[in-house]
């Protein structure tokens, strides 16, 4: 790749983990442009912490693509801009393939319009439905239960076909459970409404809700509450840099699953935070919510022989550490 850093437009990059990765390639001296339509994202970080480009406006705005594209000399695309809530998905499919799937075939037509021919995609391990085996591969079969990973296997698909057809080169990474904030809290996880776990334990701590319901206790596992794979923000976000980094060194598509390669259980979760912040939680128990697998864990070794990624951090009370001080500077702003 020349000395000179290109320009890279993200895509929701005012968001968690977008806005994680804008920071990695503003550090490591790319231009970075944001298109953002700020339902989820949020301008305050884009203007305050990165300090970057933004152009407000949508995935499905073909005239603003085209104008953005035309005026701007962009290499690639780092695309993260999605609705993400499973619950919301079953609820409300179309709102889903409406921006997921058809939004993203605008952005891709922008794309090669402008001979922008390189893009690194925000997947999920929701494609995979319920694992059969345990860490799961990225050759693990595809099936998923809800529209949300419907929607994300849609966009892989047709990446793939657009691969053949226009010789759009991609880079898709499979997610499993996003966590933990920036070290320094200039960013972190800030979702309306919240349904991640850590930070869901973390506002009940603040006195933003009175308890932490757990969903099921007789799963086979060994504490008997599921058990799923947290991978650090950071770490994320550095992966992305890697795998654009490799898509313009080789021009090579390719699909990683990015995970920690370890479970905790939601106990375990809950027992972290209590000692992290030293504050006790009341805990509620229900019924299992159907379609939670017992264990979801990925394996990452893809990701690390290929593109040379590690863990920088890895530890769940370290993950734990760096949400806890961006919740409750945040909630200081509030």
């Amino acid at each position: 790749m020349p000395d000179d850093k290109p320009t890279i437009l993200v895509t929701g990059g005012g968001g968690y983990i977008g806005s994680h990765t804008v920071r990695l390639l503003k550090d490591a001296g790319y231009e970075v442009v944001i298109l953002d339509n700020l339902i989820y994202g949020h301008r305050d970080i884009v203007e305050n912490v990165l300090q970057v480009e933004l152009i407000v406006g949508d995935i499905s705005d073909r005239a603003l693509l085209d104008q953005l594209f035309a005026t701007h000399s962009i290499t690639a695309v780092m695309h993260f801009a999605a609705y993400a809530y499973v619950g919301e998905s079953v609820k409300s499919p179309a709102k889903y393939y409406r921006n997921n799937v058809a939004g993203t075939l605008t952005l891709l037509e922008a794309m090669l319009a402008a001979s922008v021919k390189n893009i690194v995609f925000s997947s999920t391990c929701a494609t995979y439905g319920v694992p059969q085996v345990v860490p799961v591969p990225e050759d693990h079969p595809q099936s998923p239960i809800n529209p949300y990973g419907k929607s994300k296997l849609m966009v892989e698909q047709i990446l793939a076909d657009f691969q053949t057809a226009y010789g759009l080169k991609y880079i898709c990474f499979r997610y499993f459970n996003a966590a933990g904030a920036d070290p320094e809290a200039r960013m972190g996880e800030d979702h309306t409404p919240e349904t991640h776990l850590i930070p869901l334990i973390l506002l009940t701590t603040l006195g933003q809700q009175k308890y932490v319901s757990i969903f099921g206790t007789d799963y086979p596992t060994p504490d008997g509450t599921c058990i799923r794979d947290y991978i650090h923000v950071v770490d994320l976000a550095n992966a992305h840099l890697l795998g654009l980094e490799y898509l313009l060194d080789t021009g090579k598509s390719d699909v990683f699953n990015l995970g920690n390669s370890n479970g905790f259980s939601i106990k375990q979760v809950i027992e972290a935070v209590q000692e992290v912040t030293g504050k006790s939680i009341e805990i509620r128990y229900g019924d299992r919510r159907p379609g939670d697998a017992p264990t979801l864990v990925g394996s990452s070794d893809k990701a690390m022989k290929v593109l040379g990624w590690k863990h920088q951090y890895p530890e769940l009370k370290t993950i734990i550490s760096h949400a806890w001080n961006w919740h409750q500077k945040r909630q200081g702003q509030k």
